[in-house]
């Protein structure tokens, strides 16, 4: 049987069919997921030279695989970077971490400050998604938290803080993005490529502060988009960032929490609400449909003033 084809992808590869009401579904398409189509242009150069060059590029998968994320310069956030241990056996992902499990242990009311950007760590990106990736750190950061303490509504005597702040953003390039979400249509398999240089990283650092003031805990933390991989690709130029807020916010939960704290239900109401739903099945459906991460999909929202 022949295979379907992606609703975008007439534009991109020749020889498909590429009537007008195909052309017009795509156009819909994206319209519905609130995301501008790329060029189809620019799409269908990259994306003939992501076909042509997959076979090398994914015969080498297994060597880029084991290229680790380089771990991103301190980025004066945190109170004290002693005694930070590098997390072994994380190929793609840089993770130094530590924490004090007595002290830990003692702690179960917190307050998610609002993250931060460091000086530096967004040049070029424009403010709008900036906030949006700040929007989305608070919330996978609250998301992880909530499960291991009490998160409070507001700060209290009694709460310890949980800090955090992007250090580094390096953007995802759109044009790129879009011809690999229709090149990885024809690989078979979960594993699909990007263009090189087309990716984007996400860097933070977090941490835990008793009441008195002294860190408990603290985390430094960077990822990379794969060119190899399973890194969904997005027209947003944050697309990469956004999604690694989610690790990031994993991550933030495994450090802080004391070893033997179990992961516990979700309060009623939920404290971490007001960032946005924890389920959102319409962003699973729209990369399901068109091989891209769409942020409009994932209720993602940005961070505001406070």
């Amino acid at each position: 049987m022949r295979q379907p084809t992606p609703p975008f992808a007439q534009s991109a590869a020749p020889g498909l069919e590429q009537d007008r009401h195909q052309r017009q579904s795509a156009g819909d398409l994206f319209g519905r997921c609130g995301v501008k189509p790329p060029p189809p242009l620019r799409i269908r150069t990259m994306t003939h030279r992501l076909l042509r060059t997959a076979p090398v590029i994914l015969a080498g998968a297994f060597a880029l695989a084991a290229c680790q994320t380089a771990p991103v310069a301190d980025g004066g956030f945190l109170q004290s970077y002693d005694s930070l241990q590098t997390k072994e056996g994380t190929l793609r992902v840089s993770i130094r971490d530590r924490r004090d499990d007595t002290a830990a242990q003692a702690i179960e009311r917190v307050f998610v400050e609002p993250s931060v950007l460091t000086a530096g760590a967004a040049d070029g990106i424009a403010p709008a998604d900036v906030a949006m990736v700040l929007g989305e750190v608070d919330r996978q950061v609250c998301y992880e938290i909530s499960e291991r303490f009490t998160v409070l509504a507001a700060p209290a005597p009694d709460a310890a803080r949980v800090r955090a702040a992007v250090t580094r953003i390096v953007p995802t390039e759109p044009t790129g993005s879009g011809a690999a979400a229709v090149a990885n249509f024809f690989i078979p398999g979960p594993i699909g490529v990007r263009a090189p240089g087309t990716t984007g990283t996400l860097a933070a650092e977090a941490e835990l502060i008793a009441v008195g003031g002294t860190q408990v805990a603290a985390l430094a933390w960077a990822r990379s988009a794969n060119v190899v991989g399973m890194d969904t690709p997005s027209l947003s130029r944050v697309g990469d960032a956004l999604q690694f807020a989610e690790l990031f916010g994993d991550q933030v939960g495994d450090s802080f929490a004391p070893r033997d704290r179990k992961v516990r239900d979700i309060a009623t109401p939920d404290p971490c609400e007001r960032f946005g739903p924890r389920n959102q099945p319409g962003g699973f459906i729209t990369r399901a449909v068109t091989g891209l991460y769409v942020p409009q999909t994932q209720g993602v929202r940005p961070q505001t003033p406070q």
